[in-house]
């Protein structure tokens, strides 16, 4: 994936879960993911704040995506999700929110990251710590064809 902003990947045209959160892709590069979701009332618990379903998914994604960069254009790396503790430290009702994963260890296959969630006041909303296995065929540099 080129770092120009305009070949970023928009979560709307990504297939399955990816395209019903919407959100999008704000920068990715060895080691570190960064996704903006602008919250709209399906994102929204009963109480009126974000869901915390949606946190935890975007938490997900952003450090998965931290340690599987792949800079090969058409190629992607993936990962499967072994474990993911998440922690709720605020909330908020809307505006756009920033999620960032970093990959802090691991090996060839199994690595771990962290993630933070900030809404656009710099407000601390989630943190969250996961442990990924990158799947067959995708722990080389080049990935496989998307």
């Amino acid at each position: 994936m080129s770092q120009k902003e305009t070949d970023f990947i928009d979560g709307k045209d990504l297939p399955g879960f990816h395209s019903l959160l919407g959100y999008r892709q704000a920068s990715w590069e060895e080691n570190e993911a960064v996704i903006d979701l602008e919250l709209q009332p399906r994102h929204l618990n009963l109480g009126g704040v974000i869901h915390g379903g949606v946190l935890t998914s975007l938490l997900d994604i952003a450090m998965a995506q931290a340690g599987t960069y792949c800079p090969y254009p058409g190629r992607m790396r993936k990962a499967i999700t072994l474990s993911l503790t998440t922690t709720f430290t605020g909330q908020c009702s809307s505006g756009t929110i920033r999620v960032t994963g970093s990959r802090r260890a691991g090996g060839t296959r199994i690595f771990n990251s962290t993630g933070e969630v900030h809404d656009d006041k710099g407000n601390l909303l989630a943190i969250a710590e996961g442990t990924f296995r990158i799947r067959s065929g995708s722990d080389k540099p080049e990935g496989v064809p998307i």
